[in-house]
């Protein structure tokens, strides 16, 4: 445990969804900002199809191949890595194309075939822990992804569902995830959501975001994942639980120091 909690932390951070090349560039440019002033090991992230809106009216965002190209838009004018998550096996190999990491939505994280197409890829895989699972029930997603491939696997913890809309955080299962991958992200902005609680959609508390990471960071986690955005309340996906793009360097302070 000591020696996997000495690797760099990693950051994840993005808007929940692309919703127009601005957002995109304006959240890109403050994260090169912070990347060249505090060293950050950092990926860019953003969803090119959010396909577990609670609502069939949702915005789900522009698709896989404008999207992709919106993305790989990102990487050329900013330099960024990036991080983008799929939802069907045929998706893997064309993002793969385009992103340094694939990422498993936490409700599909038992889905072989999706596991399995990412892992063949050859790119990371970051496979975000179920809100019905515990950590150390991730041993067998990882087991997949490494049997079919996967050299580099990372697993992220998002919360437990707590009754009716609501999450809770058990952060045990970040040293219980570090048995079988030396990279655990906290995802700290989707662990503050309530699913399905604000009338037709989700709901969230960004508030508790900088306590959730703060003790994620306690329990040993070796990434943090911010979904941001420069207006969250009027953001087209998640943005009761999206940290305000001009907070997020203050919370990056506190988990480099």
């Amino acid at each position: 445990m000591k020696e996997r909690n000495t690797l760099k932390p990693l950051f994840i951070a993005g808007p929940c969804v692309i919703e127009n090349a601005d957002v995109l560039d304006v959240v890109a440019a403050e994260l090169v900002r912070l990347q060249r002033k505090y060293d950050l090991d950092i990926y860019f992230k953003a969803s090119f199809d959010k396909a577990n809106r609670t609502s069939l009216s949702s915005y789900r965002g522009p698709g896989l191949e404008q999207g992709l190209q919106m993305l790989a838009d990102v990487k050329t004018r900013h330099g960024l890595r990036l991080l983008t998550d799929i939802h069907e096996s045929s998706q893997a190999a064309p993002a793969a194309e385009v992103v340094d990491v694939l990422q498993i939505p936490a409700f599909l994280c038992r889905q072989t075939d999706l596991l399995v197409a990412a892992a063949r890829t050859g790119k990371p895989v970051n496979i975000k822990k179920a809100q019905f699972l515990s950590g150390l029930d991730m041993q067998y997603p990882v087991e997949k992804c490494r049997e079919s491939g996967a050299e580099d696997v990372w697993l992220t913890e998002r919360g437990n569902s707590f009754g009716y809309n609501n999450l809770i955080v058990d952060f045990r299962n970040i040293p219980d995830m570090l048995r079988f991958v030396p990279r655990v992200i906290m995802d700290c902005t989707h662990s503050v959501q309530r699913p399905g609680a604000a009338g037709g959609k989700t709901g969230g508390n960004r508030e508790f975001v900088p306590s959730m990471a703060l003790a994620a960071k306690a329990f040993g986690a070796t990434g943090y994942f911010f979904e941001t955005h420069p207006d969250p309340d009027h953001a087209l996906s998640d943005g009761p639980n999206m940290l305000r793009l001009e907070d997020l360097e203050n919370v990056v302070k506190t988990l480099i120091n």
